[in-house]
């Protein structure tokens, strides 16, 4: 497996989403990628169980572009349209990987990632 498909190498270490809606934010990303959230004692801030990231409250605040793989990223724009988000066409990386710009339901941007398997 090369770096850029699994090695320590380009992995997120942590990462933020603001949302003027935390909770319909959380929604959305559960129903997407599966996550599930854990309390932080009060503080609208929720990390997620399944990577090194969290959802906070900030209205008006908008974060990084982070791109997620995905085994199935035709289905997964489709997902992302159903779940209310937006995402651009399928892209080609030629011989490499596929792509989609996606915006969720809080107005960030963040990709979806398929690598090539042949």
């Amino acid at each position: 497996m090369s770096e850029a498909q699994g090695g320590t190498s380009g992995r997120i270490a942590w990462f933020e989403i603001p949302a003027d809606d935390s909770a319909r934010a959380r929604k959305f990303y559960s129903g997407l990628l599966g996550w599930e959230f854990e309390d932080s004692g009060g503080q609208d801030y929720h990390m997620t169980t399944a990577a090194g990231g969290a959802i906070y409250g900030a209205p008006g605040q908008r974060g990084l572009v982070t791109y997620f793989s995905v085994e199935d990223i035709e289905s997964t724009i489709q997902r992302v349209r159903d779940l209310g988000g937006e995402a651009g066409e399928k892209q080609e990386v030629p011989g490499f990987a596929f792509y989609s710009v996606c915006t969720d339901t809080e107005g960030n941007s963040f990709g979806l990632f398929e690598y090539q398997t042949s």
